[in-house]
């Protein structure tokens, strides 16, 4: 039996049912579960002193693109809209290989992990020099996050009138029959588990309607998630109604793409009906505000959905599209967006640290996850509050408004991830090395 206690912290924001913020207050984790929470707890554990920390649930990422981190600020395409954007990077997408899309992973989970995050989903649509799920799965069990990483798909090729070129899509039996592969080999649809494997047809410009239909009959026989992207900006939605005669949420709903086993990445495009069935059928939301800026795709209507109880949660996205995968300042663009669209009482820094917590856990369907309570998973971000980034801030729970973009201590599945603001599980510098090596390659 294996424990940890986490003592002393200035304030632990539990994000449980009752929301409770406590004071002074202990964590003592046992076996990869919190087993108590309260003051004054003692137990022959490993120690760890909070104070002069906020301890919260470990941040939930609930959309990325990993590979992309090789193509951070791609000339040609820092200044464009999606379609444009998609075609300049496409061809170089084109030559990655297995270990670009492992090494990559890493550097996009250490990322997340440094920035608070102790879940995250991933959406990997395209598979070029045999490079297959496994990569990235393979870079999370290094790192030691908690992985969702989803088995992505395009099927309509420029010659066809999709967005992507010929030698990037899949034959839709291959990508169905290594989905079964993947579900197979890695999903885990137990309590605690480590990796839970989705089914992603990459947007419905670049996958048939027959694809999207089949997928969804197959997740749903296998037990797992659907997603893919959704109504991110005008181009998506004038497509959709030029190719399918309808908008994008009624083009989801035709296919069975809605209910509390899907979610959608942007929806930035959203109309008040659509809001209306996503609310209705529990259809989740991953909102990617830094990415929706700089692509120039508009501001989600975040504050809308969450009144109308959508499931939100928060994603980096590709950091081809972010340039970065800090979990923390996502969360912070998300309020602040919000805010200039509505007012500055739009929303608190509290409601999108929940967001971007708990959300992002009911998002993704993990009750057991995003909240520091008793018989949850031991995922737990420490923060230090003593630096200048906090210094002289009233109120040390506000985070997004006053507080550290990096995490002190991050604990997953009660095993320490982050130690001291820095990798505890890989060599990151070694990795960051082979990584500016590989995109350097990748520019010849």
């Amino acid at each position: 039996m294996s424990e940890i206690l986490i003592k002393n912290a200035d304030a632990i924001l539990t994000m449980d049912d009752d929301r409770q913020e406590l004071a002074g207050a202990d964590i003592l984790i046992r076996d990869g579960a919190i087993a108590k929470v309260g003051r004054k707890l003692t137990a022959s554990a490993e120690v760890h002193d909070a104070k002069g920390c906020v301890v919260t649930p470990g941040l939930v990422n609930t959309h990325h693109h990993l590979y992309q981190s090789l193509t951070r600020a791609v000339p040609g395409g820092q200044d464009a809209l999606l379609f444009g954007w998609l075609q300049t990077l496409y061809p170089i997408w084109s030559r990655f290989g297995p270990e670009e899309m492992f090494v990559s992973a890493q550097i996009g989970l250490s990322e997340l992990a440094l920035s608070g995050c102790t879940l995250s989903s991933d959406h990997l649509y395209l598979y070029p020099n045999g490079s297959t799920l496994d990569d990235t799965i393979a870079a999370a069990s290094e790192v030691g996050l908690r992985f969702h990483p989803t088995r992505g798909s395009m099927s309509i090729g420029e010659s066809d009138g999709g967005l992507p070129p010929d030698s990037l899509v899949e034959q839709e039996a291959a990508i169905l029959e290594d989905s079964i592969r993947v579900i197979d080999r890695f999903h885990d649809a137990t309590d605690g588990a480590m990796v839970r494997v989705g089914l992603a047809p990459c947007s419905p410009f670049s996958v048939s309607r027959e694809l999207m239909k089949q997928s969804a009959l197959l997740a749903r026989d296998k037990g797992v998630m659907l997603h893919t992207h959704l109504a991110e900006n005008d181009e998506d939605i004038a497509y959709s109604q030029e190719k399918f005669g309808c908008r994008p949420g009624q083009y989801a709903e035709d296919l069975g793409w809605t209910g509390a086993d899907v979610w959608h990445a942007h929806c930035v495009k959203l109309n008040d009906q659509e809001i209306d069935l996503f609310a209705k059928s529990r259809t989740g939301v991953a909102h990617c505000p830094c990415s929706n800026c700089r692509l120039g795709s508009g501001i989600a209507p975040v504050r809308a959905m969450r009144d109308a109880k959508v499931k939100v949660g928060l994603g980096v996205d590709g950091s081809a599209s972010n340039d970065a995968g800090n979990m923390i300042l996502e969360a912070r663009q998300s309020m602040l967006l919000q805010r200039v669209a509505l007012g500055a009482d739009a929303m608190s820094a509290r409601e999108v640290l929940e967001i971007a917590t708990r959300g992002g856990a009911e998002v993704l369907n993990r009750p057991d996850c995003g909240q520091i309570a008793v018989g949850k998973r031991a995922d737990i971000a420490v923060w230090d509050v003593t630096g200048i980034e906090s210094a002289g801030s009233w109120d040390p729970a506000a985070l997004l408004l006053a507080g550290p973009t990096r995490v002190k201590h991050l604990f997953v599945e009660g095993r320490q991830v982050v130690r001291d603001g820095h990798m505890a599980t890989i060599d990151l510098p070694r990795v960051i090395e082979r990584q500016n090596q590989l995109a350097r390659g990748l520019q010849g």
